[in-house]
Formats: C-alpha cells, structure tokens, sequence
C-alpha cells in the first residue's frame, strides 16, 4: 500500500509538471507578439508563482522557459542556457518565499526583479544593447506578470487546499 501512495504521488508531480510546462510554452506562443518585443511581458512568466503551491515545479518550471526560448525565441544556446537557469532562480525564490512565510505579494518580486536584472545579463551581449536600458524595458514589462502569479496564488490556494492537491 505505501508504495503504492508513493508511485501515486509521484504520478502527480509528475503529471502537474507536464501540465505546468506545456501550459507554459502555450501562454507563451499565444502571447508571442508582446512575450519577445522592447517591452518583454511575459503572461507565461506568470506561472512561476505555481511553485509557491507546489514547490516541486522549480526545475520543470526552468525546463519550461528554456523549452520556449529554443521554440520560439531564436536568439540561441544562450538564451535556452540563461532562460533555464532565471526560471529555476525565480521559481526557486518564490519556493523560500513559501518556506518562511513571506507574505504572498512577495511573489511579484523575484518575477519582476530577477527576470529584470538578470535577462538582460546575457541578452546585453547578444543584441548589443545596453545592459540598463534592457533592465528598465524588462523590469516594467514583468510588473503584469507578477501582479497576475500573485493573484493566480490566491485565486487557486484555498480550492486546492480544500481538495488537499497542494504537495
């Protein structure tokens, strides 16, 4: 019977990891005209504040970005490289945020602040803009995303809760 609930709960993860990375890659294709622009909003990067609920999302959450920057953003190994590694940071941030009960409008930070500073660390180079001025573009373009993972966290932590689908 344990190994059993253990197969269960893993064939959950699992599946919600699945989930999570293609809903990913589909918020982000559909929102591709406004996701790759001066102003990079970003509705997909939203899903980050997923991990406050379940935490076991920060690696598939990672994997998701980069799958979307080799998919659609075109600008190479670099940015698939430096897309994963921001994803499990923010994702990882917004996990600590949970672990020592941070207030939840916390969330919106590292969505805001670690894609704003920490993107335009490589994207500087590759397109040869100044690293500042893609700092204030990407910083003002995540303050949608990370108004909407907050909200998205308090819209979806009572029901899960309820239905005990919070891991």
């Amino acid at each position: 019977m344990k190994e059993t609930t253990r197969q269960s709960f893993n064939t959950r993860k699992l599946t919600i990891s699945a989930l999570v990375i293609a809903l990913y890659i589909v918020a982000m294709a559909s929102t591709a005209s406004i996701s790759f622009g001066a102003y990079q909003i970003r509705i997909a990067t939203s899903l980050y504040a997923l991990s406050y609920l379940f935490p076991f999302l920060v690696l598939p959450l990672g994997l998701a970005n980069a799958f979307s920057n080799f998919f659609l953003g075109g600008l190479g190994s670099i940015d698939v490289i430096g897309g994963l590694v921001i994803g499990i940071l923010v994702s990882g941030s917004i996990v600590f945020i949970r672990r020592f009960a941070l207030p939840r409008w916390l969330i919106a930070i590292p969505i805001i602040f670690l894609i704003g500073l920490g993107i335009p660390s490589y994207l500087s180079a590759l397109l040869g803009v100044p690293y500042w001025a893609l700092v204030t573009n990407l910083v003002i373009g995540q303050i949608i995303p990370g108004i909407i993972g907050v909200l998205l966290v308090q819209a979806l932590e009572k029901p899960l809760k309820a239905r005990k689908v919070i891991l």
